[in-house]
């Protein structure tokens, strides 16, 4: 299973839709994680009407109704791994051992808003994952998401995609 991995869109300030390399990995997925902070229920629809399953947490900077339609923070499984999906992470320092307590039950937690691209592992497999941003790079050198391969009674690859490139496109060693 590929999980298509996103967080940080603060749509419509950051443009109407997402980069095209992006979206076309998106729409490929079999499944789409989203981070927080769409901002506004037009950017919810957004990804849905991509057509793919959707999972999604609400951000500090989305409105009321993302807020009364998503959760804070969520848990589900794919192809036996289970994952965590909360939008703020709190401060590096211990951040690992920290998201480890709060969800013992997780081989993966995926989060977002400080819109660094990260992938950290923990004892045991344990693995965090922030995709960055792929509408907001901020002082990162490249627009980002992240995938997740998950195959039943094998370990998860996850890997960062940088999404800037000639007219859009993604690097050629992707």
């Amino acid at each position: 299973m590929r999980i298509a991995i996103i967080s940080d869109t603060h749509f419509p300030a950051h443009g109407p839709e997402l980069p095209k390399p992006c979206a076309t990995r998106l729409a490929t997925a079999d499944l789409i994680v989203h981070a927080g902070d769409h901002c506004d229920l037009g950017a919810l629809g957004y990804l849905r009407q991509i057509g793919r399953p959707i999972i999604a947490v609400h951000g500090n900077v989305d409105d009321p109704a993302v807020r009364g339609e998503l959760p804070g923070e969520t848990e589900f499984t794919a192809e036996g791994t289970r994952i965590a999906v909360v939008h703020d992470a709190g401060p590096a320092a211990g951040r690992v051992t920290r998201l480890r307590r709060r969800f013992p039950t997780a081989d993966i937690v995926v989060f977002g808003h400080s819109h660094i691209p990260l992938i950290e592992h923990g004892d045991g497999g344990f693995m965090i994952l922030n995709p960055g941003s792929p509408t907001d790079r901020r002082r990162q050198p490249a627009h980002t998401m992240a995938e997740l391969i998950v195959v039943a009674g094998q370990p998860p690859t996850a890997a960062i995609i940088a999404l800037d490139g000639v007219d859009g496109a993604l690097p050629e060693n992707d």
